[in-house]
């Protein structure tokens, strides 16, 4: 069992200050919930999920997908879209630059289709190494042309959202996003199309409230935080204190506004039971 494993080797000891100096540069990870210390390729293995509190770490879009999607059966969309620099903001157009290096993309979302234990579908995947994922507007096409490809195709579509919220630096550009990713949601549902989202830490802002939240099932992984505007700034508007757990996936599921809170260990199982369910029902192909 993978408990009996850990409870042998829950964590690595906490280096001596000569020790960190032999320690390659991220070679350890560090749970920012319960503090304990991990070998980085150990909390891979785990798809960056604590073994000791079950803390949901950000996971790089690359390897959600890896992990989700039938070996060989990933097909990308929309390589060449990369994000300009349509106001002319200053140094905008060097932090994209400075993302795209550090992660390897060129944009804050992957977006293709691929098979989930068999069944095709249609997918986006949020990356918030990647300008906290705030949506842009090359964040927004991509996503709606994946969901208008889901229509044509006539397979389901799933969303991995994750996002600071709207991209300052493009202004009502960005903002427009919303508009444009809600429509292409409401023509694939008119089509009886079946979309799946999956809410991740953290979802805000402009994101959440558009297509993140349009979804036929709409789920998040553990402790996400999920809203609006943040906590600070709806407490000093409404000036009153509010309850530790709010906008967290399990205060959300407890109001209503999410129908289940999945670990990540169960994502695939998760998923599967449901496209099994909806094509057996031939409401999807």
């Amino acid at each position: 069992m993978l408990k009996d494993f850990f409870s042998k080797k829950k964590h690595a000891s906490k280096p001596s200050e000569e020790a960190k100096q032999d320690i390659p540069e991220g070679l350890m990870l560090k749970c920012s919930d319960c503090g304990k210390i991990y070998y980085r390729e150990e909390m891979r293995k785990q798809l960056y999920v604590c073994p000791n509190c079950g803390h949901h770490h950000q996971l790089p879009s690359d390897e959600r997908i890896n992990n989700l999607f039938d070996e060989g059966s990933f097909m990308e969309y929309d390589t060449e879209l990369k994000t300009g620099n349509p106001l002319g903001f200053p140094s905008y157009s060097q932090k994209l630059e400075k993302d795209q290096l550090k992660t390897g993309l060129k944009e804050a979302v992957v977006t293709g289709e691929g098979t989930i234990n068999g069944f095709r579908t249609a997918f986006a995947v949020m990356d918030s190494r990647f300008r906290m994922a705030s949506m842009g507007s090359v964040v927004g096409e991509k996503i709606a042309r994946a969901i208008e490809k889901a229509r044509e195709a006539n397979i389901p579509f799933i969303i991995f959202t994750a996002s600071g919220g709207a991209r300052m630096q493009e202004g009502a550009l960005s903002l427009m996003q919303m508009a444009k990713t809600s429509a292409a949601v409401q023509r694939f549902r008119d089509a009886g199309g079946l979309m799946i989202s999956v809410m991740t830490n953290p979802t805000y802002g402009g994101v959440s409230a558009s297509f993140a939240s349009l979804g036929d099932y709409n789920f998040a992984e553990p402790g996400a935080l999920i809203g609006f505007a943040g906590r600070r700034v709806v407490e000093e508007t409404i000036r009153e204190k509010l309850p530790e757990d709010f906008q967290t996936a399990e205060f959300l599921l407890a109001h209503g506004q999410l129908d289940d809170v999945i670990n990540r260990h169960d994502m695939k199982k998760y998923l599967t039971t449901i496209l099994d369910i909806h094509q057996a029902g031939g409401n999807v192909s």
